[in-house]
């Protein structure tokens, strides 16, 4: 009922592209928009502890304003073209194609998604799983410590924040190769916690991929 309701509402009042305003698509990211997407170069972005890490673009512009419009200004529908965007990316990688995997959002601490009422990579992996025929994990990994933002700290104060902050549930783990998804790379200190997390359980079937980088 509601999404008739929302369908009603939109073809009463035409939706807005987010990013340039027009309605002509009553669509929330519109094609145009969506094709200024560009994608960073389709191979290994970074080698951490063994594990590749693939970037989809590079944090500017319009992607930039995808990102942070899911992440921070409670725009969900975003979700669905911030997961298309990293499809379309991965399915030129073609050393990933005969894998199987199980989709692992970088999970929030329980007082990050109570302020924020949603963690935004979750949303990115239920829409990618839709279009990939993935399974998402929300269990295999939990969030812990209440880490500080990253985004003003350098390096080794990245990794000092984060230490300890991931937990691995084992109960959810059946042997699966496991894709952990983020928004942004930039120095990769989250992935690497979570990689360092994990391999204490002898787990290396591990490969891990984010929306964006920033420019070099």
């Amino acid at each position: 009922m509601k999404k008739l309701f929302d369908i009603l509402l939109d073809l009463i009042y035409k939706k807005k592209c987010y990013f340039c305003g027009k309605s002509k698509s009553s669509l929330k990211m519109c094609p145009d928009c969506f094709e200024e997407l560009e994608f960073s170069s389709f191979f290994v972005n970074r080698i951490i502890n063994g594990v590749d890490i693939y970037c989809a673009g590079i944090y500017t512009k319009k992607l930039q304003k995808l990102i942070r419009g899911l992440k921070y200004h409670k725009q969900k529908e975003l979700a669905y073209y911030q997961a298309k965007f990293m499809y379309n990316y991965f399915k030129h990688i073609d050393n990933l194609q005969s894998k199987k995997f199980v989709l692992i959002p970088v999970p929030l601490h329980p007082e990050r998604i109570k302020s924020r009422k949603y963690n935004h990579m979750e949303l990115v992996c239920e829409e990618f799983s839709k279009l990939s025929g993935f399974n998402c994990n929300f269990d295999l990994i939990k969030r812990v410590k209440n880490t500080k933002p990253q985004y003003n700290l350098n390096r080794k104060k990245r990794m000092e924040n984060l230490s300890g902050a991931f937990e691995f549930n084992n109960t959810y783990y059946n042997g699966e190769s496991l894709l952990i998804m983020d928004d942004i790379c930039t120095t990769g200190s989250t992935f690497e916690e979570m990689i360092n997390s994990l391999k204490k359980y002898e787990i290396n079937d591990i490969t891990c991929f984010s929306t964006a980088t920033p420019e070099n």
